[in-house]
């Protein structure tokens, strides 16, 4: 049985007003999802959901009735606020009538690793909230095993990096590290390949063997990967590019050596299997 809240100074309300702010994101480990597809995908994820808070234009929403009803059922900590409301802690022009806050935990290089066929992301000072998002969602759907974030990026849990991930936060590992040299000889060490994206290298992607355990590395969207991991890197690979274009977006072009990757790694264990 949700209640009800009204007003502005309620704790819970000036708690998510709060969660746009990354130092309070980290300090509570908390992160809030709003609209019906993220909200019901930390639900079917088995998130670590505090509480929901809805606003009667939910009902509007096709699908909101169902959401609603799943909620209801299983969780206590629910509350029916205003769509005044809701749209005061809202990171969107449009509102969809719901929003979970949600609790993360920092994951651990260990948690991420499998025995074999890892595939890793490692991002070096990427700063937009839209390609972090969309380079995890795209990472999710590729069959990457975790997502490695260094000093410098931007934070995973930013409201717009979030909106991004289209749900994919709640399927993939982020593991955070201050340093890059730390984890970058961690992964060497575990002989995982270091193969980083740069418009300076001769190698095409294609050319590359993605069916070994690797880790790739996509750069700041102005400056690329930094000089440290271009000492670091086993290899660095570029994307032939036939127009007259410079360079790719990093979401894209992290997304099509992804594929890239994905494709190999495919053909390779349909093949050993034959």
């Amino acid at each position: 049985m949700s209640r009800m809240i009204t007003s502005s100074s309620n704790s819970l309300i000036k708690h998510v007003r709060l969660l746009h702010k990354k130092k309070i994101r980290w300090e509570s480990k908390n992160f809030f999802v709003e609209g019906l597809r993220s909200v019901k995908e930390s639900i079917i994820s088995h998130a670590e959901i505090e509480y929901f808070l809805y606003s009667d234009s939910l009902f509007e929403t096709k699908g909101g009735k169902d959401l609603f009803s799943l909620i209801d059922k299983n969780y206590e900590n629910v509350y029916n606020i205003t769509d005044k409301l809701l749209k005061e802690i809202s990171d969107t022009q449009n509102p969809q009538g719901i929003i979970a806050v949600v609790r993360f935990n920092k994951n651990s290089l260990n948690e991420a690793l499998k025995e074999r066929n890892n595939f890793l992301i490692l991002l070096d000072r990427v700063q937009d909230p839209g390609n972090m998002g969309t380079i995890i969602r795209t990472a999710d759907a590729l069959g990457a095993n975790g997502i490695l974030i260094t000093s410098g990026c931007v934070d995973p849990y930013n409201p717009k990096t979030i909106r991004a991930t289209m749900g994919s936060i709640f399927h993939i590992p982020l593991i955070h590290y201050d340093n890059v040299d730390e984890v970058l000889l961690d992964l060497k060490k575990r002989n995982i390949e270091v193969i980083s994206t740069g418009l300076e290298s001769s190698r095409p992607c294609y050319e590359i063997d993605f069916t070994k355990d690797f880790v790739l590395v996509i750069g700041n969207e102005a400056s690329g990967i930094s000089e440290r991991v271009q000492e670091l890197s086993d290899t660095i690979v570029k994307i032939p590019m036939q127009g007259r274009a410079e360079s790719l977006n990093a979401a894209i072009a992290s997304g099509i050596v992804m594929y890239e990757a994905s494709r190999q790694r495919q053909n390779f264990l349909t093949n050993s299997k034959n």
